[in-house]
This record gives structure tokens, C-alpha cells and sequence, in this order.
């Protein structure tokens, strides 16, 4: 297939394990940069993941960044893996467990019961370990640096919530929501109402619109396609 990355072409991967959005949009900026023989070349992605996730990450290169924000406003659809009777700092794995809860209680119908909750209109506060902005600063720079941070709520959209397996402590959902949202705070917003504490474990970003993980490529089957001149 013919690209014309300058004048701007939308590409679908399924971000690596422990990168950032911004590590994998680095990388790819300099392969086509290399590709193409140029000094630069404008290239940005829609839809953050934190590097515990995986999954889909739309990236646009040259004039296709104007697109970005079309597709931050898409649906995503992700499946997260939960932890009860625990909870850490940051809701995933980034920090070690902080407090232990009973279990004993849980049921699987309990789970199913609250999760139903949380479909619909919700407000939710966004992680102190996020990127969100606080005078300035981005939250989770402050909250490594052991300052309390308070975030206001925000006003989101779960369009779907249903529970994929229940393995105590472990659960897995899916999750179809509006942009914006933090799948660690609702993973902390469950363990609460559950009175168990939970924390995320494993997160795919299986969609974003009508992407779905199936139409995304790895960095490397990216790089092997530059070599081959399949571009």
C-alpha cells in the first residue's frame, strides 16, 4: 500500500506493555523519520494509556493530527482485570499495596448487583497519579513527590459495564465508556463499594470508535513493514 506520511496517514498499534503513549509515538516519529530521510515530521496520538495498559492507540502523522481530537471524543471500550482486598496509591500495580480488606463477603451477585451501579451518567475524581493539571503542575508529579493532591469530579458516561470472570479476589470486566475516563478510579470506585478495596491489575484498551484491537499492528511488524518498502 502507498503512504504519504507527510501529508498524513492514521495508524493503528496495540501500545506495548511499560511504555508510554509518548514512548511509542517517539518511536515511531524517528522510524519514519528514518524512512523518509527527514530531520522532522509531525506526529501525535489520540486517547492516553498508562504504561501498565496495552491495547489500541491511534497515532496520526503529518496534516492527519488535526484528527486527533475527532478521535479522542470516540467511544473506547477496554477489559480490566481487578484486584479486591486491596488498594495502592495509584489504584494499579505502579505502587505497593497501602491497605488490606475482607473479602469474605463478596459474592458473585454482589459484584454483578454493583457494577450495575456504575452504568449511566457518573462522577468520577480522576487519579492523584494521572496527568491531570493541578496550577500547572501534572498531578502525578506532585503526588511522587508525596503532596496531596485534590482533584475535582468529573462528569462521565459508562455506556456499558458487564463482568467477564469472577475469581476471588480477581475480577475481569468490560468496560464501553465516554472519553475522559480513568478505569484505576473506577476500578478504586468498585473495591469501595464493595466495601474490599481494589486496585487494577491488567488493563486492554480493546476499541476506540470502530477500532478494534484486531485492525492494530505491533512496533515491530511497523518496522519490518518499513524495511520491506511496504508502505
Amino acid at each position: 500500500m502507498h503512504c504519504d506520511f507527510q501529508d498524513g496517514e492514521i495508524l493503528y498499534f496495540n501500545k506495548p506493555l511499560h511504555w508510554t503513549s509518548f514512548d511509542l509515538v517517539n518511536k515511531v516519529r524517528y522510524k519514519i523519520s528514518r524512512y523518509l530521510n527527514v530531520k522532522k515530521i509531525k506526529v501525535g496520538h489520540a486517547g492516553t494509556l498508562d504504561p501498565l495498559a496495552t491495547g489500541v492507540m491511534i497515532v496520526c502523522t503529518g496534516k492527519a493530527t488535526g484528527k486527533i481530537e475527532e478521535f479522542q471524543y470516540q467511544t473506547k471500550e477496554y477489559v480490566a482485570t481487578l484486584c479486591l482486598g486491596a488498594s495502592t496509591p495509584s489504584f494499579d500495580l505502579e505502587t505497593e499495596i497501602d491497605q488490606k480488606y475482607e473479602t469474605a463477603h463478596i459474592t458473585k451477585e454482589l459484584v454483578e448487583q454493583t457494577l450495575s451501579l456504575f452504568q449511566g451518567r457518573i462522577e468520577q475524581i480522576p487519579p492523584a497519579f494521572s496527568a491531570c493539571k493541578v496550577n500547572g503542575d501534572r498531578a502525578y508529579d506532585l503526588a511522587r513527590k508525596g503532596i496531596d493532591v485534590k482533584l475535582k469530579p468529573k462528569l462521565l458516561v459508562i455506556d456499558a459495564i458487564e463482568l467477564l470472570s469472577y475469581q476471588l479476589p480477581e475480577l475481569k470486566i468490560r468496560v464501553v465508556c465516554s472519553k475522559g475516563t480513568y478505569i484505576r478510579s473506577l476500578a478504586r470506585d468498585i473495591g469501595s463499594a464493595l466495601h474490599s478495596g481494589a486496585h487494577l491489575t491488567g488493563l486492554v484498551r480493546t476499541r476506540i470508535g470502530n477500532i478494534t484491537l484486531n485492525k492494530c499492528i505491533g512496533i515491530d511488524e511497523f518496522d519490518n513493514m518499513l524495511k520491506a518498502k511496504e508502505f
